[in-house]
């Protein structure tokens, strides 16, 4: 389990740093990429999981929750060459992720750290640590994370069946696809840790006009891609 604590809390650290950073890069005022567009969010986005995916290659890279269950609804027996797919394993996993996550949240408010004093819009800082929807309707905003979810989690276990070097880069290139075509509605979440730990750092650190932590919303993008992570990975097994 010690190795499974090393690279997931690295590889979602640097998941989470490149990520948080890029989108208070676009967001918070005075920056270098301030006002860049979605685009360079979503491209943001994808090579941050580039990142973290290299980061975290011995354990199999999950970084995300939603990975995780989908490879144990997937029956795996193994996943990472080594590492047994089991519930002891598992619970790693899900703890090293989130702390992960924690930690680079953390870190990308350091970066940013004076212009997050500056920026008075409450929006503005809490969009730059977690999800949130444009139009609320918490019914089709988890059904717009389980559908994205489910893509990134589907094809991530299929692309597992056949190894390859670039896998890396595939896997950020089709977070930068989720995040152009699925990610208008809800800032595709699609990583239970990725919302909910920076969301946990939100609430903790003492950042100026920060508003709510918005709680209520809190359980979409940390349900609905277990949802749709464990879907994959049942539909997965059709294709094995």
């Amino acid at each position: 389990m010690g190795t499974i604590f090393l690279y997931e809390i690295a590889g979602t650290a640097m998941l989470i740093l490149l990520g948080v950073g890029v989108v208070a890069n676009v967001v918070l005022g005075k920056t270098k990429g301030n006002g860049g567009g979605w685009l360079l969010i979503s491209f943001g986005w994808g090579l941050a999981v580039f990142a973290g995916v290299f980061v975290a290659f011995k354990t199999g890279a999950h970084i995300n929750p939603a990975v995780t269950f989908g490879i144990l609804a997937s029956g795996a027996e193994e996943y990472a060459p080594g590492i047994a797919v089991n519930f002891g394993n598992t619970i790693a996993y899900l703890a090293a992720e989130m702390i992960g996550a924690m930690i680079g949240a953390f870190l990308a408010w350091a970066v940013y750290k004076k212009h997050y004093d500056e920026e008075k819009e409450a929006g503005n800082i809490l969009g730059t640590f977690s999800t949130g929807p444009e139009v609320r309707s918490y019914g089709w905003n988890f059904v717009t994370e389980v559908i994205a979810t489910f893509v990134l989690v589907f094809v991530i276990l299929l692309f597992g069946e056949t190894p390859h070097e670039l896998g890396p880069l595939a896997v950020g290139l089709l977070v930068v696809a989720i995040g152009a075509s699925l990610g208008g509605p809800t800032g595709y979440a699609i990583n239970p840790a990725r919302d909910l730990g920076p969301r946990i750092v939100h609430a903790l650190l003492p950042i100026q006009n920060k508003g709510s932590s918005d709680w209520a919303y809190s359980w979409v993008p940390v349900a609905g891609p277990i949802v749709g992570g464990v879907i994959a990975g049942v539909a997965s097994q059709a294709f094995v």
